[in-house]
């Protein structure tokens, strides 16, 4: 019987174990538990709730990106091509200060909040095959204490949380949370 070592965190230790193979257990984001009929998948446009215009193109080819790196399925160009579509909402954008310098009261970091709704439905049938409302993620940054070095981290921290949102999203599709 195959063995499978896993390691653990948990409040800062490090736990190890054998899990035997068919126990049950995968890698996260390697079961795939979509219908066997699924090859393509459109992305629709994602509505735009939020002040920044970028957002949704940054996660369509996001999601896109991660469909393709870690799945079988094909991305469609149109939907009357794919077997499923994929569409959100970005329900909100939002930041704010988590710390400050304490002689100045300037903001030195600051958290975004990215929140969104999530549907995939098989276009043939339209079947829900996953939906997700509410989910959220966050992402920490740093603002330049100095005004003359002033460097807008925002758009990374956007990026980072429209990646790790995408990464996310893909996962969660693929073990039909």
């Amino acid at each position: 019987m195959k063995r499978i070592f896993a390691v653990l965190i948990a409040g800062g230790a490090i736990l190890g174990g054998g899990l035997s193979g068919g126990c049950g257990y995968h890698v996260a984001g390697q079961a795939d538990l979509m219908p066997k009929s699924i090859h393509t998948i459109y992305i629709e446009p994602f509505h735009n709730g939020a002040q920044r215009t970028d957002i949704t193109r940054l996660l369509m080819t996001d999601l896109a990106r991660e469909f393709l790196s870690r799945t079988r399925y094909k991305m469609a160009n149109d939907a009357r091509e794919a077997d499923a579509v994929l569409a959100g909402a970005v329900t909100n954008l939002s930041t704010g200060a988590t710390t400050a310098d304490p002689n100045t009261g300037r903001s030195t970091g600051a958290l975004l909040i990215l929140q969104m709704n999530i549907y995939l439905t098989e276009r043939a049938t339209g079947k829900s095959l996953f939906r997700h409302d509410g989910y959220e993620f966050r992402e920490r940054y740093e603002i330049s204490e100095n005004p003359t070095t002033y460097f807008d981290e925002s758009s990374t921290a956007v990026q980072r949380a429209t990646r790790d949102a995408a990464r996310s999203i893909v996962t969660a599709i693929l073990e039909n949370f």
